[in-house]
């Protein structure tokens, strides 16, 4: 079993930035492909980006990509997301979630963490 916790997330106006992380416990990641999904109010959760188990490739969503970067350090079990050029439709429930090895679109993921607010404000 792993256990993920986000933290880091709040309230930051528009064009601020904010740093998520998420920590795992129960067994290392390194082996775990991390992905980051988000859920506004209303709307169905929806991919974000993601690393793969070694950290070695990322893939973002369009509306992300250039502003958003996810990193990864295995030794210390943690993943982070970094959100730059924030916008007030980036407000959501941001989620990290693991699966074996490769990154997946999907919600195809074995384990979910509990989630952590971010409120971006015009």
């Amino acid at each position: 079993q792993v256990q993920l916790v986000e933290s880091g997330g709040g309230l930051v106006q528009a064009g601020g930035s904010l740093r998520l992380s998420c920590t795992a416990s129960g067994r290392t990641l390194s082996t775990y492909a991390m992905g980051w999904f988000r859920q506004a109010p209303g709307k169905e959760r929806e991919f974000v980006g993601g690393i793969t188990y070694s950290g070695g490739s990322t893939s973002y969503a369009d509306s992300v990509k250039g502003r958003f970067t996810i990193s990864r350090d295995n030794a210390k079990n943690t993943v982070s997301l970094q959100m730059s050029s924030l916008k007030p439709e980036d407000t959501a429930v941001y989620y990290c979630a693991a699966r074996r090895y490769w990154v997946a679109k999907t919600q195809d993921y074995d384990y979910w963490g509990q989630g952590t607010q971010v409120t971006v404000s015009s």
